[in-house]
């Protein structure tokens, strides 16, 4: 089972714990501005992430705002994860409240 995390939660967890961010929505979009230090997860690399990511570490799963999130979330957790968090209201919420915490590839 996932639990819901707000983007306050989830900078306390990223200042004091160690934490796997993961960015599910399009290319285009993660390119564009995504959560520092976010990984972009995909159909074509979750296969490796769930083989080469410790079941204990924690994870949050990010999309636009929160929704599809949270079937990947669940998704994570049947695959084993013990930590899987699903970040409420997504980016569009993240990069307002954390401005600072957003990079781009562009």
């Amino acid at each position: 089972m996932f639990q819901h995390i707000s983007p306050q939660q989830l900078k306390e967890k990223i200042d004091n714990e160690s934490v796997t961010i993961v960015d599910i929505r399009d290319a285009n979009s993660y390119f564009s501005g995504h959560i520092s230090h976010a990984s972009l997860l995909d159909n074509k690399n979750v296969a490796e992430l769930v083989a080469n990511t410790e079941k204990e570490q924690a994870i949050a799963v990010c999309c636009y705002h929160g929704n599809s999130s949270q079937g990947a979330a669940q998704y994570l957790a049947e695959q084993g994860f013990k930590n899987v968090y699903s970040l409420d209201g997504g980016f569009e919420v993240w990069k307002i409240a954390f401005p600072e915490l957003v990079e781009s590839n562009v």
